[in-house]
């Protein structure tokens, strides 16, 4: 029996049991974990959904052969780095013949940030461990704050506030405090009606923190959505699954939150067209800037199934919602002015402005729905911002689906790519599983802005989803993302997802993007989570001073 000091929780690591079309083979076999502390009632990290998956392997044909664990142990080493391995089996946990003897090793100091070592001999593993071990609870308290979804705790303002007008007074935000002590500033809408600002004198202000509000769904039949500031305005592009995946329609309004109100017209700005070959399949469309100009990236198949990347720019002067301002679509071409794929299918590009240079970032699939799938993967190229529909630079492979997450239930998937900057860094989320299903999930893939995007080794994988079906209640393959700053200036997150596990409708979310108390960007904050509707109502003594500054 262990035995534990009084500053020490037990922490078990584990897999799960599982359940086709609830917790299907590729997640349950994975490792949990788990922390009990003084006997208590175990606190479950990642809400359950497993966080070290095994990497499938590349086969000689170019498919993917997906693998799992069983029997996952952990143990600390002398100089303090805790050690997790567990034995590779096949998807269906049958025995893997091909590892005998062999172990997959992980390392960390802090169950945060996991060293993944792959498939070494058990000798050079180590002392394989146990199921469960004493773990300080000072580093167990931090992996459950990084692991756990985090709420607001707390609405912080000054103690008081000397103005001289309500404009000032309408400038004084509220501070959201949350579960790990990260922070984020609200809007307050201040009743004035106790507060005479012609009148010197000490006041009791009421006000209400507030957040635009984006119900899930916003709507029902819309996958992959885009919302996009443009001068003055905000625009929404989606895949249109009410008309089969057929045209693009464009919502526009003077916020964002507005632009899922019933009477918001939709404008159709390319469509069914046999005279372009522009038949089906018009998926992924994105709004970008790319040197000066504004383009639609978008993918379109012609009869005979088979989508790949095209863009179209907006002409000078151009509105977005008019059909004829924009210029004529033209396809995507490598370097040597061959198109970007001959064989196969290419679809959902996006633009990636770095510090030094410009890309292109899409999806190839090859041979799908037959033995030779390779399964979706992310490729990467430069291109000049003057000519974006050329590629300068050969395709670099960026990902391919081998965790289990990615590539389970028979999906196979690397999809849906979308980036942003911030604070020196490139974070370019991407998506997982099954499109309209619910395993979808957002994967992350985090590279320095300036760095050469070009360069895989400088790109760092998360190993487990950032959003799952497990994030969010009622929120079912979260996935397809974009990102926009709204009027607040606040980084927002626009994805679809579905409102039961079983559904196959998808519908458009939007949320804001929350940066944890190490900087992490965070994407499953639920409205309710986002701002405590207990601590909205809030008061503050002002000042009213007539020669205050």
């Amino acid at each position: 029996m262990l035995e534990y000091k009084k500053d020490q929780a037990a922490l078990t690591v584990y897999t799960r049991q599982a359940v086709p079309g609830v917790y299907p083979d590729g997640l349950a076999r994975s490792v949990h974990f788990s922390v009990k502390r003084n006997g208590g009632t175990a606190d479950v990290w990642n809400a359950g959904y497993g966080i070290l998956f095994a990497r499938g392997i590349v086969r000689e044909d170019n498919t993917i052969c997906p693998k799992c664990v069983t029997d996952p142990r952990v143990s600390k080493r002398e100089d303090g780095i805790y050690a997790i391995t567990a034995r590779r089996v096949e998807e269906d946990g049958s025995e893997e013949m091909e590892s005998r003897g062999k172990v997959l090793l992980w390392l960390t100091r802090d169950f945060m940030d996991f060293e993944e070592c792959g498939l070494v001999d058990e000798n050079e593993a180590g002392e394989r461990g146990t199921e469960t071990i004493p773990v300080d609870s000072a580093v167990c308290d931090r992996a459950s704050l990084y692991w756990g979804k985090l709420s607001n705790v707390q609405i912080r303002l000054p103690e008081r506030v000397t103005v001289s007008d309500a404009k000032e007074l309408n400038r004084i935000k509220a501070l959201a405090v949350y579960t790990d002590g990260s922070t984020d500033e609200k809007r307050v809408d201040w009743d004035l009606s106790d507060v005479d600002f012609q009148k010197e004198g000490e006041y009791l202000a009421r006000g209400h923190v507030s957040v635009p509000s984006y119900p899930f769904p916003l709507d029902r039949g819309w996958g992959d959505p885009v919302v996009f500031p443009w001068e003055g305005k905000y625009y929404c592009i989606a895949t249109n699954d009410n008309r089969d995946d057929v045209g693009f329609y464009v919502r526009e309004a003077d916020r964002p939150e507005k632009l899922f109100d019933a009477d918001v017209e939709q404008h159709v700005i390319l469509d069914y067209d046999e005279k372009r070959r522009f038949i089906q399949t018009f998926w992924a469309p994105e709004f970008h800037v790319i040197g000066e100009r504004l383009y639609l990236l978008f993918a379109v198949g012609p009869k005979e199934w088979g989508p790949q990347c095209w863009l179209m720019r907006l002409k000078e002067g151009g509105r977005i919602t008019d059909a004829g301002s924009w210029e004529e679509p033209v396809r995507i071409r490598k370097k040597n002015g061959g198109f970007l794929c001959e064989e196969g299918i290419t679809l959902d590009m996006t633009y990636v402005r770095a510090e030094k240079d410009s890309y292109m970032v899409w999806s190839y699939r090859d041979g799908i729905n037959t033995p030779l799938d390779t399964g979706s993967m992310l490729y990467i190229a430069r291109i000049d911002e003057k000519e974006p529909w050329k590629l300068i630079s050969d395709p670099v492979l960026l990902s391919r689906p081998l965790y289990g997450w990615e590539n389970t239930e028979g999906t196979i998937n690397n999809e849906g790519p979308h980036a942003f900057v911030k604070g020196g860094k490139v974070y370019l989320l991407y998506s997982g599983g099954a499109a309209n299903g619910y395993t979808y999930v957002l994967g992350l893939l985090e590279a320095e802005a300036a760095a050469d995007l070009l360069d895989v080794d400088g790109w760092k994988k998360s190993p487990t989803p950032v959003l799952s079906f497990y994030s969010v209640e009622g929120e079912y393959g979260p996935g397809h993302n974009s990102f926009f700053v709204d009027p607040d200036g606040k980084l927002m997150i626009a994805y679809h997802a579905e409102t039961a596990i079983d559904g196959h409708i998808r519908c458009p979310g939007i949320r804001r993007v929350h940066f944890d108390i190490q900087g992490r960007p965070r994407f499953d904050l639920s409205a309710e989570r986002d701002l405590n509707p207990d601590l909205c109502e809030v008061y503050l003594r002002v000042k009213v001073c007539k020669d205050a500054m």
